[in-house]
Parts: structure tokens; C-alpha cells; sequence
């Protein structure tokens, strides 16, 4: 996890920056820029990962049920939607 949100962290930062100086903005206005998008990538790099882990644990888990031979649960796309 941690790497992730380095990774991403540091592409948000380059992406920033990288924006601000093609905008030929000042020194102090690059960096600002590039520490919001450090947090932004970092933030989001974070929550795309959790979205991935879950992903996997939920095609781990529909695979060994369907290996013992169990029917997965159907759970409706939206959970607050009733039925």
C-alpha cells in the first residue's frame, strides 16, 4: 500500500509541476501546484488500489466456491437498493 500511494503521490507531483511550468507559471506556483497534485494522485492512487484489492478478493473467493461447488450469492449492484 504504501508504494502505491508513493507512486502515486510522485505521479500527481510530476503532473502538477509539469502542468504549471507549461503554463510558465512562477517558481513558488509550480511547486504549489505540484504538492496538491502530489495529494491528489497520492489520495487516488490509494483509493483505486482498495478498489482493485477488492476486485481480486471477490474473483478469489467466486473461484473457490466454484471449485467446492457452491453457487456464489447474487448481491444486487447497488447495496442500498432494495428488492
Amino acid at each position: 500500500m504504501r508504494f502505491i500511494f508513493l507512486l502515486g503521490g510522485a505521479f500527481g507531483f510530476v503532473l502538477g509541476a509539469g502542468t504549471a511550468f507549461w503554463m510558465e507559471r512562477s517558481p513558488d506556483r509550480i511547486f504549489l501546484d505540484g504538492a496538491i497534485g502530489c495529494l491528489v494522485g497520492a489520495l487516488l492512487f490509494r483509493w483505486l488500489w482498495k478498489v482493485l484489492l477488492a476486485g481480486l478478493h471477490e474473483a478469489i473467493v467466486a473461484r473457490q466456491r466454484a471449485t467446492v461447488g457452491e453457487t456464489p450469492e447474487i448481491q444486487p449492484a447497488n447495496p442500498l437498493a432494495k428488492s
